[in-house]
């Protein structure tokens, strides 16, 4: 099943920008993944999937919703995250839903395949890959920290990945989103 396997790299190196004790969307979640990381780092965690097997597997991790949004309506109207994190899932009438639910001062951490892997494997159908650039004009409202697009070879895999905030009102000082240190 989707989802059991170790969280995301990047996932887990930009997951520090999100606000302690903060609310954190897991968009296609499968099994828990980040759900279990995210809680692990003291987030209350909410996911949705439309796999009723998905959300059992979630169970007791937070708030959980069984839902297909890609045909029904999107069970967070009206609600915004301090997080929103998506890996491997591509549905592009939900990019600006999945933008909007980021609240000010929040964390988009997103990354999906990319054009080129359909010369590696699966997913292999355009409209399940992003065209270059593709994830960086989706978030033209927020603030890039960090954005990749490129091959990784284990698994082989062509990517693309954003974390993006949406800043705070201006206060006079500017943002600071620290960035990782490389290990020397």
């Amino acid at each position: 099943m989707h989802g059991t396997e170790a969280p995301s790299e990047w996932v887990r190196r930009w997951s520090y920008l999100i606000a302690p004790g903060s609310t954190a969307l897991d968009v296609a979640c499968g099994a828990g993944r980040h759900l279990r990381w995210l809680q692990a780092l003291g987030h209350r965690v909410t996911g949705v999937d439309r796999s009723e097997e998905a959300i059992a597997a979630c169970a007791g991790l937070g708030d959980l919703v069984c839902a297909d949004i890609e045909s029904g309506p999107w069970p967070f109207t009206g609600r915004a995250f301090g997080a929103v994190v998506v890996t491997n899932y591509l549905w592009r009438p939900l990019l600006p839903v999945i933008v909007g639910s980021v609240a000010p001062g929040g964390v988009l951490i997103y990354e999906t395949f990319a054009q080129g892997n359909e010369t590696v494997g699966r997913p292999a159908r355009a409209e399940f890959l992003l065209q270059p650039g593709e994830l960086i004009a989706a978030c033209a409202g927020l603030r890039v920290v960090a954005y990749e697009d490129g091959f990784l070879p284990e698994p082989a895999r062509f990517v693309q990945r954003i974390t993006a905030v949406r800043e705070l009102p201006p206060s006079g000082a500017p943002s600071r989103h620290l960035l990782p240190v490389s290990p020397s």
